[in-house]
């Protein structure tokens, strides 16, 4: 008996504690809820922060243009560029026109402004300029090849920047001329009034600042001067460039691809690109017999600036247009 009572015991403990396992007590079951919503609320917490990290963001991945709805603008070629137009250079017949009078950021395309400043002024072009830290971007904090403390003649500097948009080096450009930064940004401004820009203004040399701004209309003008000068009609179409930096050959490429295209006649042209300009072009090329003047500003894609020179280029062969060929909406900028 005494054996089988405390065999029964035994059992009674132990079911005791299975059915304590198995159904947890009010406490545990409070705690294993508390648990839960903590788990929930921090989740909830990471997506709440990510998604407040996406909407800081995303607005910057805006153009100007697109924020102005000229993207909305329907045009006879189909064009992905808010903004584009072609004239005849020799003419300044207006041979196709999108919103050629807004004024917009500029990106790179300063640095046309740039080279025609320093060549004007006849700074020889062999003289050593180095690289400081006041030439490193602060504004977008973008890349570059050339370090803090690289020496590269004023040509040099001058074919890097024209040719593959070398920030620092247009930086330097600036920075070493007479009078200094100021002087040069002056000078950027006082050729545009010369030249009847009215519409443009700039800040600083590279174009890295959404307030160096400008239109179709005024760059147009900017090309025909550019296009004046020999030395920014090579370095600009150049194909690729080395320069010995140290005691390395550092090899840099157009960033336009066009101008390794046998099929184009490119006489001039610079790229650009920031956020708020999207991808920008301007050409000088030669196609059906005329010299043509290109500008394409606010291209949402990496390759769609390309697209549309080519659309342009294809619409220019088959037609050969007058400056009323096609039917281009007006525009109000």
């Amino acid at each position: 008996m005494l054996y089988l009572s405390k065999f029964a015991s035994a059992a009674i403990v132990a079911i005791s504690a299975a059915l304590c396992l198995a159904s947890p007590t009010e406490a545990d079951a409070a705690m294993a809820k508390k648990k839960a919503k903590v788990s929930t609320a921090r989740v909830a917490a990471r997506n709440i922060k990510h998604i407040r990290s996406v909407d800081e963001v995303e607005p910057a991945h805006v153009s100007f243009g697109q924020m102005a709805g000229l993207h909305s603008t329907p045009d006879a070629l189909s064009l992905k560029s808010g903004v584009a137009l072609v004239l005849d250079q020799d003419t300044n017949e207006v041979l196709f026109s999108k919103n050629s009078q807004a004024v917009l950021p500029i990106a790179s395309l300063t640095k046309l402004m740039t080279a025609v400043v320093v060549t004007e002024a006849k700074l020889p072009l062999d003289e050593a300029l180095t690289v400081t830290q006041d030439d490193v971007d602060t504004e977008k904090h973008s890349r570059s090849r050339l370090k803090v403390g690289t020496q590269l003649t004023r040509g040099e500097m001058l074919h890097l920047a024209l040719m593959s948009s070398e920030n620092r080096a247009a930086h330097a450009l600036g920075r070493h001329y007479p009078g200094g930064l100021d002087a040069f940004v002056a000078a950027m401004n006082q050729k545009a009034q010369e030249l009847g820009m009215a519409d443009t203004k700039y800040v600083e040399p590279t174009g890295l600042s959404s307030r160096n701004q400008s239109s179709a209309r005024d760059l147009a003008t900017l090309v025909k001067a550019a296009h004046g000068h020999q030395i920014i009609r090579e370095l600009s179409t150049s194909p690729e460039y080395k320069v010995a930096i140290g005691n390395r050959q550092m090899q840099f490429r157009n960033t336009n691809m066009l101008v390794r295209n046998p099929t184009w006649d490119i006489g001039l042209q610079k790229t650009g690109y920031i956020t708020e300009a999207g991808r920008c072009l301007v050409m000088q090329a030669q196609m059906a017999g005329r010299k043509l003047i290109m500008v394409f500003l606010d291209s949402a894609g990496s390759h769609s600036r390309i697209g549309d020179a080519e659309r342009v280029r294809k619409w220019i062969n088959e037609t050969n247009p007058t400056a009323n060929a096609v039917a281009v909406p007006k525009v109000t900028s």
